[in-house]
């Protein structure tokens, strides 16, 4: 069995997901959704589909994109 890194449940079912060179282990899609999404940098919601990037910052729809108070000159 394996222990999630998000909630520490010992899982006979947890699976392990790779991402930029490192591995982590859930026992649910939730738990790796929450510790692997990132948030929306203007409304803070977690990014589960494609969201909108800019300059490097995430954002999870166009208008948070262009309602950021980041100043993206």
């Amino acid at each position: 069995m394996a222990v999630c890194e998000t909630c520490g449940n010992d899982y006979e079912m947890a699976f392990e997901i790779r991402a930029q060179g490192a591995s982590h282990t859930f026992d649910s899609f939730e738990c790796a959704i929450h510790k692997m999404a990132p948030r929306c940098e203007h409304c803070g919601v977690v990014i589960v589909g494609h969201g909108h990037q800019v300059e490097g910052r995430f954002y999870c729809c166009a208008h948070c994109a262009g309602a950021s108070t980041v100043d993206h000159a």
